[in-house]
């Protein structure tokens, strides 16, 4: 019994999946506007952009709003250099719960391009509005799988990167013992250096004030006998 129901199911979910796979596009209604409506509306924008003249460009870009600038620019960006204009190619829509999206594919010599809007439905005023227009260069599968390719070795050789810094950084704590050994050791040597310094002007400031009392006693011995300062000779100095 359980069977047949699980059997079912996988029936009945089956049909629901090939109902929704083969309902026609054209049919569907896109918040208020027609699939007709949004293919020749969309044929219209890449007849308008192939023929665009420099003082079309000029009154957009001075009186048009963000989202038409903005397509402009990716417009000439992306064909400037993909050669002449050669025609329309694959129109495809996409309905999501609150937008909806349609793309249209655009020949040209050097590459196709992909022409898209997004419309996001308005609660407000109840109606869906263009929220975004692109325009993208459509890559073959050889080129999409080289620039992941390329994308995978970048990101790789990022973490790799980063990897053999912090090991770096790690080591150096290793090196901060010595290097703080070899300071202590030098400001100790100096401490030193400064401790004899000191001594030695110790030393030296006794010596003179050794000579200077000999000198003081010299002469006051001189004064009292009325000999000659030259003829004494002091053996030691002992201080009390």
């Amino acid at each position: 019994m359980k069977k047949k129901v699980s059997l079912m199911l996988c029936l009945v979910i089956m049909i629901l999946t090939m109902t929704a796979c083969g309902t026609d596009p054209a049919s569907v209604d896109y918040f208020g506007m027609a699939y007709e409506d949004l293919k020749s509306g969309m044929e219209r924008d890449v007849a308008s952009l192939v023929g665009m003249t420099d003082e079309n460009r000029e009154s957009i870009y001075s009186y048009g709003s963000e989202e038409v600038i903005h397509l402009l620019e990716t417009w000439d960006a992306s064909t400037g250099e993909l050669g002449p204009y050669q025609g329309l190619g694959e129109f495809s829509i996409d309905k999501t719960k609150d937008s909806v999206t349609t793309e249209q594919i655009v020949h040209f010599p050097g590459r196709d391009i992909i022409l898209t809007y997004v419309y996001t439905y308005d609660y407000e005023i109840k109606q869906a509005v263009l929220d975004d227009a692109t325009v993208d260069l459509v890559y073959t599968i050889g080129e999409q799988m080289g620039k992941a390719a390329m994308n995978t070795v970048l990101g790789m050789g990022t973490v790799f990167a980063v990897l053999i810094l912090i090991s770096l950084i790690i080591y150096a704590f290793n090196l901060i013992p010595y290097i703080q050994k070899k300071f202590s050791r030098k400001w100790k040597e100096t401490e030193e250096n400064a401790v004899v310094v000191q001594i030695e002007r110790r030393e030296e400031q006794e010596l003179t004030d050794d000579c200077e009392l000999v000198a003081v006693i010299t002469a006051a011995i001189a004064a009292g006998t009325g000999a000659s300062a030259d003829s004494f000779v002091v053996r030691s100095i002992h201080r009390r």
